[in-house]
């Protein structure tokens, strides 16, 4: 497919749609990695050290396990991708361009492995993986007026590829609904995290969900074969992809994984589509660079050795779903929602400042930036940012006990401590600027389901919900004190 085509235009779209990303992600790591998995963190850095060896998980913080480090290069990795958002390397003499270019993608890309590696279960989302194999294949695209190698754009199809047909195979293995189209009518109420357009979109009539169920799957299991075809079906697929992306986006929060789907799907453009689609023009380009010429076609060579596993997995009747092979996360599999839960359940944590809990202690709940705690509270759009403690709420929720989840017990311990990083994620600390400290929690467990549009008519509440248990019986600081939570 490229011949006699060009991609200046669509490196440099490319790059721009994944240094924003990367400069979100930092960001997301710079507000919320060290409570989640700092010294102190719900998953303490010193669990990935000790548990876990430099060359199974690579990580800056394997040598430096300490908050001052990971403050360091999240901010560094915020600094380098604002660099590669407004292009820097193209503003230097064409002969620097590409070098400083290569070494500020290979820079975010070692920077955000540290992370991904060190997270643990708060970084086990496949997006990660995604982020690190598109920023290892952007290293080597140059920059300037050089031409950017054809084979790093057939590799990047290769990413979105899997990416797309893993998600297509494992829905039709994985659930009943998918096969008989039924699962979107519960999908957008079950999400982890609806968004303000869930509820209509969960409201539309059987038909409109078949028909859209049975969309997914030709975007899915047919299009993605069309990413490798001559243009202008490469590029015919690559928009299909995008506006399926984009729904997803405007009907869910999904992190970046839409956004980061639409950044790989440019990669199925060329400069030609672009012109006539947009009043730009490409610069007269030179030659790629022979060394990155030659670098583009070992990367090549590297990534399709690696691809066998990956491709095993994705044709296997055992399919996972977001999983990575090797420790540098360069060539991984991918797949989302190959089960749709039916019923959505929800943890509400409550404090109290009682010194002794009676039938008429008065509880206060804590509230989560995307969790529906209160049912009249409208969902928020939080993607493309990602809250990671309320996406492991979810998962966490789907089970009655915390004994497949016992980290919330070391959350419930770190509120009644007000431990002042571990409120920076919530919403609201109900105690946090009142006279008493809290002395016991507790967390109950719901069933949260969208409202008919009569009875949002008339209570204007977006959810009902009705207790189903107990999640976590009351408990004090004294007492969570004496608990083990982790290795």
């Amino acid at each position: 497919m490229f011949h006699g085509e060009e991609f200046w235009l669509v490196r440099f779209l490319f790059q721009r749609g994944l240094a924003l990303l990367y400069l979100l992600a930092f960001l997301v790591a710079a507000v919320q990695f060290r409570p989640l998995a700092g010294e102190n963190g719900l998953f303490p850095l010193e669990w990935y050290a000790e548990g876990a060896s430099f060359k199974e998980q690579p990580s800056l913080f394997y040598f430096v396990p300490s908050d001052r480090a990971i403050g360091i290069a999240a901010w560094t990795g915020v600094g380098l991708s604002a660099l590669a958002l407004f292009a820097v390397p193209y503003q230097l003499p064409d002969g620097y361009a590409t070098p400083v270019s290569m070494a500020l993608w290979a820079t975010l890309w070692l920077l955000y492995l540290s992370f991904v590696n060190a997270g643990q279960l708060f970084y086990g989302y496949g997006w990660e993986s995604m982020l690190l194999e598109t920023g290892f294949l952007a290293i080597f695209l140059g920059a300037g007026l050089a031409s950017p190698p054809a084979v790093v754009f057939l590799l990047l199809q290769w990413v979105l590829f899997r990416n797309m047909f893993g998600a297509g195979l494992i829905k039709i293995r994985g659930d009943d609904c998918w096969r008989d189209l039924s699962c979107l009518d519960y999908h957008y109420e079950t999400q982890p995290i609806p968004n303000p357009v869930s509820w209509f979109a969960h409201h539309r009539s059987k038909l409109f969900h078949r028909l859209e169920t049975l969309g997914n799957h030709v975007l899915e299991l047919a299009v993605p074969f069309l990413y490798f075809a001559p243009q202008p079906a490469a590029a015919l697929a690559g928009a299909a992809t995008i506006g399926f992306q984009g729904w997803l986006m405007v009907t869910g929060n999904f992190a970046w994984l839409n956004a980061l789907t639409i950044v790989l799907a440019i990669a199925t453009f060329s400069d030609g589509i672009l012109e006539t689609l947009f009043p730009v023009t490409a610069p007269a380009t030179t030659a790629t660079p022979l060394y990155l010429e030659a670098a583009a076609v070992v990367v090549a060579v590297v990534v399709l050795a690696l691809s066998v596993y990956p491709v095993r997995n994705m044709l296997s009747e055992q399919q996972t779903m977001n999983t990575a092979f090797d420790p540098l996360h360069l060539v991984n599999t991918y797949g989302a929602f190959g089960s749709v839960t039916r019923d959505r359940y929800e943890l509400v944590i409550q404090g109290t400042s009682d010194e002794r809990v009676t039938d008429d202690t008065e509880w206060e709940t804590y509230r989560f930036r995307g969790k529906p705690t209160d049912p009249e509270r409208r969902p928020p759009q939080i993607a493309p940012y990602h809250l990671r403690l309320d996406w492991q709420l979810w998962f966490a929720a789907m089970s009655p006990t915390p004994r497949r989840s016992p980290w919330v017990l070391r959350l419930l311990r770190r509120l009644l401590e007000e431990d002042e990083s571990t409120r920076s994620l919530l919403a609201e600390d109900p105690f946090e600027g009142a006279e008493e400290s809290p002395e016991h929690v507790r967390v109950l467990r719901y069933r949260y389901r969208f409202t008919t549009p009569e009875e949002r008519a008339e209570t204007g509440a977006w959810w009902h919900r009705e207790r189903v248990g107990t999640y976590v019986d009351p408990v004090s600081l004294e007492e969570l004190r004496v608990r083990r939570f982790g290795p």
